[in-house]
């Protein structure tokens, strides 16, 4: 089971968070599971309010993260992307990892992953966080966003364009 050494995350004193969910439309069933998942932890967050934005698939994901992450927090991205025949899974999962690790490095903000990556449905189901799932992937990938989120705001701001002391 992929989740076998997750931390035990706890995350306090972050109700004032902005944070944006962005979800794919692709999978009904499984992106249901994932977006009530993401929601459900933002509600244990003390976050009410959350920004909620569908794309069409998980290949939209980084432009719409890139988008929300500036006036945002944190962002968390939702989607599933289930192995075919072809090499197109290969490229499509490559481009919205990269994509999204890219948004998250340039801006400065926390992009949580919750891009289902499976060679079957039945694989996409259990990790959707639905009754009967092993794991909550919705839930895992806001935990991890709002946790960086709340320990980056703990580091002083940057010294930009001032000589240390003493130079």
């Amino acid at each position: 089971m992929s989740g076998k050494g997750a931390p035990e995350l706890s995350v306090e004193n972050c109700g004032d968070l902005r944070v944006a969910v962005i979800a794919a439309q692709w999978h009904e069933q499984v992106m249901g599971g994932l977006l009530d998942g993401s929601l459900r932890a933002l509600r244990e967050l003390g976050i009410e309010e959350p920004t909620l934005v569908r794309v069409p698939g998980s290949f939209e994901l980084p432009v719409a993260a890139k988008v929300l992450a500036e006036g945002h927090d944190a962002v968390v991205a939702l989607g599933v992307v289930i192995r075919g025949g072809t090499p197109h899974f290969d490229y499509v999962c490559q481009g919205v990892t990269q994509g999204l690790t890219k948004v998250s490095v340039d801006c400065g903000v926390p992009v949580g992953f919750g891009v289902l990556t499976c060679d079957t449905e039945e694989q996409a189901l259990e990790r959707a966080g639905l009754a009967g799932s092993s794991e909550d992937k919705g839930h895992e990938a806001v935990t991890a966003a709002v946790a960086t989120a709340a320990a980056l705001r703990t580091v002083a701001e940057p010294t930009r364009g001032r000589q240390p002391a003493g130079t």
